[in-house]
């Protein structure tokens, strides 16, 4: 195995206010595996838990639209039962019966194991969650009873008109493609995928090289890396499915209507944004800051405090491999529905400008302060390392998107701001009770 050079050797961010804990972060170390899984922990003494993930490069962008759904559904079962918890009540009472808690995710790049306990019991802990990845039962039965479970789960994201709207806006941004699928699948596809298929799915997907295993808490490098490689010795690795690229959709404003008797308009108002490697997604996250996240952004402030039209209304950003997101939500009465979406087209627009230098250092100030407060987790601390790692191939320290942050300048976010909120890339999806898009499509203008 290749174990690299301990970043802990990387010459320090000068930044005095920096948390203690930063620097147990810095001290993550990293080791490739023989078979080329990918370990990385990272010590943190001053914790009495242990957070472990498993994330794996299977997601909806490995997925044929017939399929769809597929990884999803393949994340369920291996609480069905594995070879040594052969039932979802062991499998459940191996973890909760010590305290501790998991679950798992699934996404659009990569699906997520993880569990979190305590020190005494992260060895078992660890156990249960690596025979769930190389030891899945795949009970037929189990599969169909599971099958169902997943297509409630479907109708039910189809019942909140918050998440309906979501998935309406990430199909206008990504039409006919898998970026724009909902990760879950369709009722249709989902019931048309075999047990076969999810064997044949998960023998190329689920193999070492396309693997990282990340472990935070109060735990050793070499007692980690110990444990991760007693425990996949037979893993062979295998060649993966590639990912589906992101194509571009229409180059012209486009509004999508779903017509529902809600009490509410619900309002996606989103742009396509920047992949997780681009150098302007610091900047971004400033902009983001001072546009809708938090009870002191701009839309906040307008359309909440000064106006009276939405209780909730916030922006958010989305990194992908080669593509991202930045979308804006609020619920309003259907009446007041083209005023609220004049004023996010208003506030998106004003972010073509420089910022004043006050609302600049609040928003650093702000992504600086919610950063090192995730990093407080053991959790978010081994999130941080494995999904870096699955998604890019490398792990960047808090202190340098800390610096990275600190370099933003209002020059900076209004470049951006121009080179992401234009007006031919606004997509604006809703759920509520309307019939046309005529005047809604008139306000998508700068």
């Amino acid at each position: 195995m290749q174990q690299d050079p301990d970043p802990s050797l990387c010459q320090l961010y000068p930044d005095k206010l920096l948390d203690a804990r930063i620097g147990e972060l810095r001290m993550y170390q990293r080791t490739t595996l023989d078979n080329r899984l990918r370990v990385l922990s990272a010590t943190l003494p001053h914790t009495s838990s242990v957070s472990m993930l498993i994330c794996v490069g299977a997601g909806s962008r490995y997925e044929p639209q017939e399929l769809a759904g597929l990884s999803h559904f393949l994340e369920h079962l291996p609480f069905k039962g594995t070879k040594s918890w052969p039932s979802a009540r062991l499998v459940s009472e191996a973890i909760e019966g010590v305290g501790g808690i998991m679950n798992a995710s699934t996404d659009r790049e990569m699906t997520i194991f993880w569990c979190k306990v305590s020190q005494l019991h992260f060895k078992h802990a660890f156990a249960v969650l690596m025979d769930m990845v190389l030891n899945p039962l795949l009970d037929p039965e189990e599969m169909e009873r599971e099958r169902d479970v997943i297509q409630e789960e479907l109708r039910m994201t189809n019942d909140y008109p918050t998440q309906r709207v979501d998935l309406l806006i990430d199909e206008i941004l990504w039409p006919d493609q898998a970026m724009g699928r909902d990760v879950g699948g369709s009722l249709e596809s989902v019931a048309q995928i075999s047990l076969d298929d999810v064997r044949e799915y998960m023998e190329r997907q689920y193999n070492p090289a396309n693997t990282v295993v990340a472990l935070a808490g109060n735990v050793t490098h070499e007692e980690v890396t110990d444990l991760v490689e007693a425990a996949t010795r037979d893993w062979l690795p295998r060649e993966s499915l590639n990912m589906e690229p992101v194509t571009n959709g229409h180059h012209e404003p486009v509004v999508r209507i779903e017509q529902r008797r809600t009490d509410q308009s619900h309002i996606c108002l989103g742009l396509p944004g920047l992949a997780l490697d681009d150098p302007d997604r610091y900047a971004l996250a400033i902009l983001n800051g001072i546009l809708g996240d938090g009870m002191s952004s701009r839309l906040f402030l307008n359309l909440r405090e000064r106006q009276g039209l939405a209780y909730e209304v916030f922006s958010s950003v989305s990194h992908f491999r080669d593509c991202g997101s930045l979308v804006v939500y609020c619920g309003v009465e259907p009446k007041k529905t083209k005023t609220a979406v004049q004023a996010m087209v208003n506030e998106l627009h004003a972010m073509h400008q420089e910022v004043p230098q006050q609302e600049l250092n609040k928003s650093k100030e702000y992504a600086k302060g919610r950063l090192l407060l995730r990093m407080e987790d053991s959790r978010s601390v081994a999130a941080w390392l494995g999904t870096q790692e699955l998604l890019l191939g490398k792990v960047e320290l808090v202190e340098d998107v800390i610096g990275h942050i600190d370099a933003v300048t209002s020059e900076d976010v209004a470049r951006v701001g121009q080179r992401i909120l234009n007006e031919e890339n606004l997509r604006l999806a809703m759920v509520g009770p309307h019939r046309s898009d005529q005047a809604l499509r008139k306000l998508l203008r700068f």
